[in-house]
């Protein structure tokens, strides 16, 4: 009887302190699995389904909406490709993907932000036709390529730090228009894929010396602004958030807003992928890196 009114007293005792203990971070897996919940709930226009934080906020295109709006009353299926970043420090995952609107393929990406097991960050971009996103050529996006889901071996991995320094290489090259005066850090064979079409690298046929991403002709954008989103350790990619500003539509005014993936190991970007839409000039991206 002792022993029993001993135990009962020390589980009450603890009762606090096991109601305040915080709640597990989300893994790998558990981020992973996020992405596809809110895929599938998107697709089955039924936000209810996801577990959200009280102050939980979504845009759509940088624009504030209320969840359930936007692509979310159109959405009918998820096609093949799907790209995720999982950056299991931040509790960030994302994803590019082809999502079907009434059978007509869409670009989307999704950054889900997540905060004791809850969403509480959800920045979309939709992509319908060639007018948003300059480039459109989403049947070219069957599915995930090897490239970038190569798993590195740890001893070819970079620090976090030196990923995102070899990644912002990149804008920085824009921003001065070439990539050979920051010197760009590109594996022999790296490539660039935009929005379904290749874009600099050994298959690229855009236009005469599109082959050698590093040495390819380049606008200068000297408004270029990016910012890091996510980071994949494991992974070796670095997702950076940019607005390439004026100049970037090929005279038309206004600026492509764009999330761009960079494969990075061995000290080398070794591919390119990015989903990007059109956007009037002066465009906030409606979140805080």
């Amino acid at each position: 009887m002792r022993q029993a009114l001993f135990l009962s007293g020390l589980l009450f005792a603890l009762q606090p302190a096991i109601a305040q203990t915080p709640a597990q971070p989300c893994d790998r897996e558990c981020l992973r699995g996020m992405l596809t919940r809110y895929l599938d709930a998107v697709v089955s226009h039924d936000p209810k389904r996801l577990p959200l934080a009280p102050n939980a906020r979504f845009t759509e295109n940088t624009v504030e909406k209320p969840l359930g709006e936007g692509i979310w009353k159109t959405a009918s299926s998820l096609g093949g490709f799907r790209q995720d970043i999982i950056d299991v420090r931040q509790g960030v995952a994302g994803t590019h993907v082809v999502m079907m609107e009434n059978g007509a393929p869409t670009l989307f990406q999704v950054r889900l932000k997540l905060a004791s097991g809850k969403i509480s960050e959800i920045d979309t971009t939709v992509v319908r036709n060639q007018a948003e996103g300059m480039i459109f050529r989403p049947d070219e996006l069957k599915a995930a390529s090897p490239a970038m889901n190569l798993t590195p071996e740890r001893s070819q991995l970079n620090t976090r730090d030196e990923m995102m320094r070899l990644a912002l290489l990149y804008p920085a090259g824009l921003k001065v228009g070439s990539f050979v005066k920051v010197d760009a850090q590109f594996a022999p064979d790296a490539y660039r894929f935009e929005n379904g079409q290749i874009m600099a690298g050994p298959k690229c046929t855009f236009m005469p010396g599109c082959t050698n991403i590093k040495e390819q002709r380049l606008p200068t954008l000297s408004g270029i602004v990016a910012h890091v989103a996510a980071v994949d350790e494991e992974q070796g990619i670095v997702w950076l958030r940019m607005s390439f500003g004026p100049g970037s539509l090929m005279g038309r005014e206004g600026t492509l807003m764009v999330w761009e993936m960079f494969k990075i190991y061995g000290g080398q970007i070794h591919a390119v992928e990015a989903i990007m839409n059109t956007a009037p000039l002066g465009t906030s991206f409606g979140w805080d890196y």
